[in-house]
């Protein structure tokens, strides 16, 4: 199990940590921020985008697929829902819904059918994955 910890130290400016690593999030002046670090969803772009590179990695090197690069692009926006076709929408989504379009550049000596693999391998990322099928919290505060 993961454990994050998360200590606001000024109005917006962020400093986490798992133990280990220690990373900061911050929102953009235009915001009231400090602009110090990235805003939580660059943070949670970050991780799918890191997730999804390293499991094309992985994957490439146990089938032996000779792969030169790999980078990926996420971006997340929010949408009508009306306006969005493919979105499976249900009663928590309200009138919006967040999308996240990506693009995944991936170089190498390949055909296309181990392209067509890859493309599907990027959606198995344990991240991916996470966010598709969504979370369910248990949270608790405490005040004091």
């Amino acid at each position: 199990m993961t454990t994050i910890t998360a200590e606001l130290l000024s109005d917006f400016r962020v400093d986490i940590t798992n133990g280990t690593h220690t990373w900061r999030a911050d929102e953009p002046v235009a915001l009231g921020g400090d602009n110090t670090g990235p805003n939580p969803y660059d943070l949670l772009l970050g991780a799918l985008a890191a997730c999804t590179t390293i499991t094309l990695s992985m994957y490439s090197q146990r089938k032996g697929i000779d792969i030169s690069s790999i980078s990926v692009e996420y971006t997340h926006d929010r949408v009508h829902a009306a306006d969005c076709e493919d979105c499976e929408i249900d009663d928590r989504h309200g009138k919006q819904v967040d999308r996240v379009t990506s693009q995944i550049f991936i170089d190498g000596d390949f055909d296309e059918d181990t392209r067509k693999r890859l493309m599907d391998i990027a959606q198995r990322c344990p991240v991916h994955k996470t966010l598709e099928k969504g979370l369910i919290f248990d949270e608790t505060v405490y005040a004091g």
